[in-house]
């Protein structure tokens, strides 16, 4: 990103002269519950919090740090030991079910810290058993209930709900979540306690299930149709739109929960590579199981050159950058989505280097406007989705965080912190979307998700330029 392409915005980021001393003492309250309020305590991130709080100079900044970072722990665990053994129930705030992703990347942050804090190394323990549980139930849902005799609000869907499932929507990066906080917890803290039999046998179906969605010879078993809104519903009698064998993997849907408008999403399938790349590591080391590790190697390998084949198109502006999604018959969706994975996370979920020329392209093209989701106003800045293209130009401070942790440059960095601190409405929070011109108009007051990855974001910089906290 060009340092010039800050040069309109550069008045914004002057936030002295928008939110002076007197104001930013005003607004620098901690929102964190009392702490006998809190669901799970952590030593370990509190101590860390107090660390990165010194060496941010921005009262503001530094006081949203304190209540987003430990969100996920304040208000989202639920923990437990059964005969010594632990269990985890992470629900995203504001909707009581547990998402194998939204959990996966709400603890991400706290990983490096299980190597000395034993109860939350448990706690991340009980977390990797229940989403075993929950693949091995059905590896296509995206959400569970802790209690399986909860009646799902999605019940009358059609498709194959059981006890437990509160939605079984088939997004391929749900289950390369669930690899990813298990292969990253396994190499921080050297603990496989949890990968026993049991977790072979879900991941074998994990993989099982990505292969069946290749859709090599037929469309395989899933299925899903819902009454309402159309993001919300497959074609094709639930089976999604017709595509043509490649080696992908169908996703029938998006990391938002939308359906797919061409069935092979492009970063969810680079997200499958990675994750498949990183099972096997585990497989060789853990059991070892050469076979299935095998199997794993060459299923990543078999994705990656579909996508090399199929998954990159020429655009008129840009040149040759990765699609949105496509169907292997020739037709593309050139757009990004806020969530993740998208196409500007792809080398924050393993795949590939910043350096990347396709991926330096694509980056471009998602930030600017001929992606219809990244939304600009006079004030603010960034990418949407069409997951809240109901209420209209809604940006998602997913996508702000995203664009950050992504960037090496100081000044686009230094735009995102600018454009985070000044749309958190005063509630202290990051939220789902806000309205491109009015920050006020926002959804979701309690989205864990983009509160631990804003706490992410600002350990990145502290761990890579400290000093853009210190000014």
């Amino acid at each position: 990103m060009k340092r010039k392409e800050f040069n309109r915005l550069s008045v914004l980021a002057i936030t002295s002269l928008l939110f002076p001393p007197f104001l930013q003492a005003a607004i620098a309250v901690s929102k964190r519950p009392s702490p006998t309020q809190r669901k799970f305590v952590s030593k370990a991130v509190d101590e860390l919090i107090e660390e990165i709080k010194r060496n941010i100079s921005d009262n503001e900044l530094s006081q949203l740090f304190e209540n987003c970072f430990p969100n996920t722990l304040d208000t989202t665990v639920f923990f437990e030991l059964h005969n010594g053994v632990p269990d985890t129930y992470v629900i995203t705030g504001d909707i009581d079910a547990m998402w194998q992703r939204d959990s996966s990347a709400q603890v991400n942050p706290y990983l490096p810290l299980c190597a000395k804090d034993k109860e939350l190394s448990l706690m991340v323990e009980g977390l990797i058993r229940r989403q075993t549980r929950n693949i091995l139930l059905d590896p296509y849902a995206n959400a569970f209930y802790k209690d399986a005799s909860k009646i799902s609000q999605w019940k009358n869907d059609k498709t194959e709900m059981k006890p437990g499932v509160h939605e079984r929507k088939w997004e391929l990066d749900s289950l390369c979540y669930c690899i990813r906080l298990a292969h990253r917890y396994w190499k921080i803290t050297g603990n496989v306690s949890a990968f026993n039999e049991t977790w072979l046998q879900a991941m074998k179906l994990a993989v099982a299930t990505m292969k069946e969605q290749q859709r090599k010879n037929d469309k395989g078993t899933y299925h899903f149709q819902r009454v309402g809104n159309p993001h919300d519903t497959l074609i094709n009698s639930g089976y999604g739109s017709d595509v043509k064998y490649t080696g992908m993997i169908c996703s029938a849907f998006r990391n938002s929960d939308d359906a797919t408008t061409y069935l092979y999403n492009i970063p969810e399938n680079l997200f499958a590579v990675t994750a498949l790349q990183q099972l096997a590591e585990m497989i060789q080391t853990v059991f070892p199981n050469e076979n299935f590790a095998k199997e794993c190697l060459e299923l990543a390998s078999e994705v990656e050159q579909a996508v090399k084949d199929y998954g990159i198109a020429h655009h008129k502006d840009f040149g040759k950058i990765y699609a949105y999604e496509c169907d292997g018959k020739g037709n593309y969706l050139f757009m990004e989505d806020a969530g993740i994975p998208g196409l500007i996370t792809i080398p924050y979920l393993g795949y590939g280097n910043m350096n990347d020329e396709i991926y330096q392209r694509t980056r471009s093209f998602a930030l600017s406007k001929d992606n219809p989701y990244f939304f600009r106003s006079e004030k603010y800045e960034g990418t949407g989705s069409p997951h809240l293209d109901w209420k209209g130009n809604m940006i998602w401070h997913l996508g702000i965080i995203s664009r950050a942790i992504t960037s090496v440059n100081d000044e686009e960095i230094k735009y995102c912190l600018h454009l985070l601190k000044t749309t958190h409405a005063g509630k202290g929070f990051m939220h789902e979307g806000f309205r491109k011109n009015n920050s006020n108009d926002f959804t979701r007051p309690w989205f864990a998700w983009a509160n631990s990855y804003f706490g992410e974001l600002i350990l990145k910089i502290y761990a890579d330029k400290k000093h853009l906290l210190q000014q």
